[in-house]
C-alpha cells in the first residue's frame, strides 16, 4: 500500500480500493487513518461508497466516526445500511445526535426508529423532540453528570466516577440544589485537585446557561465566543435540563456560517461535499435564486422604459448605469452582511433598528462624498460637469439610501422570523437597482433640464 500524506491521499485510496472491489486493502487503509479523518473522509466519499467504508470500521470505531459526522452525511450512510444495520446505528447515538438525524429522515422512517427504541431511550429521545425545531432544547444532550452544592468534593467525585462513563462530557459538570436548580458549574480539575472534605460551593463558578427555548445558533455562538466546554440548558424555573456541549456549538456554528456564505452569494448551501453532490442538487442550490434575480431584472427594465425618452435626450446617461447600479448593490449588501452577522453574535436585536438605521444612514452618506467626490471629478473630465455632477449627486444618493436599507432588512427580517441571509438578498439586489434608476434619472432630469 502506497504511503499516506494527507487526508486527501487516503480519499483517494479509499476511492481506488472500493473501485477495484478490493474490500481488504481499503479496510487496512482505514485502519491507518485517525477517527477524525475517518468522519471527513465518510462526508466526502459518494453515498455507497461511504456506506462501504462504514461497515468496513471495528463496531466501535463506527459509531465513534459516525457522531462526528454532519447530519446530511449521516442520513446518506444511512440509505445505504440494511434495516438491521441503521436500527443498531441510531439506538446507539446519543439522544440530540439521534434527533438531528431524524430531522434529514423521512418521517414515517424516522417513527419507525423511535418506536424500536427502548423505552428509556425513546423517552429521552421524546424529550429532545418536543422543543421547537431550531431551539437549543433540540439540540443539547441529556446524557450529564451534576453534583450537589452541599455535597463534599470527595461524594461528588465518587458520582462523577460511577455516572460519568454515560454522560458526553464531564469537564464541565453543573451544579444544583435539591430542586435541580441550576445554581453554578465547576470543572473536573477544581474538583480533583480540591480537599475531599470541602463543599463543592466553595469551588462553585458562575454558570453561563441558557433556556431551552432560546435560538440554537445564538446560544451556540455565546459559547464559542466565552470560549467554555459546556453550557447547562434550564427551564424558566431554572430546572437543569442538559448541556449544549463544546463540539455541537462549534458545528452548528459552522454549519451557520456556511449557509450565510451561500446565501451572501445567491444559492443555497450544500448539503454533501462539492465534488460528491450531484449536478442536479448544485443546479436545485442555485436557480431559485437567479428565478428571484431574474424578477429584479424585469422590473430594472420597467424603470428604464419609463426614463427612455430621458435616455434619448442624453445618451451619456446610459453608460454609467452598471457602475451606479453595481455600486448601490454591493453598498446594500456590505451593510446587510454586517448587520447580520451582528444579529448572529447577539450584538443588536430588532428593536436596535433606529441606531443602526442612523449608523448606516452616516456610513452611506460618508462613502457617498468620497466616491461621489472622484466620480464628480472623472465624470466631468470626460464628459462636462453637468452630466459629473449628475453621477457625483447620484452616488451619495445611492450610497446613502442603499446602506441605510441594506443595514435595516436584516432586523425587518428577523422581526417577522424570518432567515436575515435569506430575505436581504434578493430584496436589496431589487431594491437598490430600482431606487437607484430612479434617484439617477430623477436628478439628471433636474440638473440637465431634460
Amino acid at each position: 500500500m502506497p504511503p499516506i500524506h494527507s487526508l486527501d491521499d487516503l480519499v483517494e485510496l479509499v476511492s481506488t480500493e472500493l473501485a477495484r472491489g478490493d474490500l481488504s486493502a481499503a479496510a487496512t487503509a482505514l485502519a491507518s487513518a485517525p477517527l477524525p479523518d475517518l468522519a471527513v473522509l465518510l462526508e466526502r466519499l459518494p453515498a455507497r461508497d461511504a456506506g462501504v467504508a462504514f461497515r468496513l470500521l471495528p463496531k466501535d470505531e463506527a459509531m465513534t466516526v459516525f457522531e462526528r459526522m454532519d447530519a446530511p452525511a449521516q442520513r446518506e450512510v444511512v440509505t445505504q445500511l440494511s434495516d438491521a444495520d441503521v436500527a443498531r446505528v441510531f439506538a446507539e447515538l446519543d439522544a440530540d445526535d439521534r434527533v438531528a438525524l431524524m430531522d434529514e429522515l423521512p418521517a414515517k422512517i424516522a417513527k419507525r426508529l423511535v418506536q424500536e427504541l427502548p423505552a428509556d431511550e425513546r423517552g429521552e429521545t421524546a424529550i429532545i423532540l418536543g422543543y421547537p425545531v431550531g431551539s437549543v432544547g433540540r439540540r443539547m444532550t441529556p446524557d450529564y453528570v451534576h453534583v450537589y452544592a452541599h455535597e463534599l468534593v470527595g461524594v461528588a467525585l465518587e458520582r462523577i466516577q460511577q455516572r460519568g462513563g454515560d454522560a458526553e462530557t464531564i469537564y464541565t459538570i453543573p451544579v444544583v440544589d435539591d430542586g435541580r436548580r441550576l445554581l453554578g458549574v465547576v470543572s473536573l480539575r477544581e474538583l480533583f485537585f480540591a480537599s475531599p472534605h470541602d463543599a463543592v460551593e466553595a469551588h462553585m463558578a458562575t454558570a453561563l446557561y441558557a433556556h431551552a427555548d432560546d435560538d440554537a445558533e445564538v446560544t451556540a455562538r455565546t459559547l464559542v465566543d466565552r470560549g467554555v466546554l459546556a453550557m447547562p440548558i434550564v427551564d424558566r424555573e431554572e430546572r437543569l435540563l442538559g448541556l449544549l456541549t463544546g463540539d455541537d456549538a462549534h458545528r452548528m456554528v459552522e454549519a451557520a456560517r456556511d449557509e450565510d456564505e451561500a446565501h451572501a452569494g445567491a444559492s443555497e448551501p450544500l448539503r454533501r461535499p462539492y465534488l460528491t453532490t450531484p449536478v442536479f442538487a448544485v443546479v436545485r442550490s442555485r436557480v431559485v435564486w437567479l428565478f428571484v434575480l431574474a424578477i429584479s431584472a424585469i422590473l430594472t427594465v420597467s424603470v428604464l422604459e419609463l426614463f427612455e425618452a430621458t435616455l434619448e435626450q442624453q445618451v451619456a446617461l446610459a453608460l454609467f448605469i452598471p457602475l451606479l447600479t453595481g455600486i448601490g448593490g454591493n453598498t446594500g449588501s456590505q451593510a446587510a452582511t454586517t448587520v447580520t452577522r451582528a444579529l448572529a453574535m447577539g450584538e443588536v436585536r430588532p428593536r436596535n433598528a433606529w441606531p443602526v438605521a442612523l449608523k448606516e444612514l452616516r456610513t452611506g452618506i460618508v462613502l457617498g462624498i468620497s466616491l461621489g467626490a472622484v466620480a464628480l471629478a472623472v465624470a466631468t473630465f470626460f464628459y462636462g460637469v453637468g452630466i459629473g455632477t449628475v453621477i457625483g449627486l447620484t452616488l451619495l444618493s445611492v450610497c446613502t439610501i442603499s446602506a441605510t436599507v441594506g443595514g435595516v432588512m436584516p432586523l425587518v427580517a428577523k422581526s417577522i422570523r424570518v432567515d436575515p441571509a435569506v430575505f436581504s438578498t434578493p430584496f436589496i439586489s431589487t431594491f437598490c437597482d430600482a431606487t437607484g434608476l430612479i434617484v439617477y434619472f430623477s436628478i439628471a432630469k433636474s440638473v440637465l433640464g431634460i
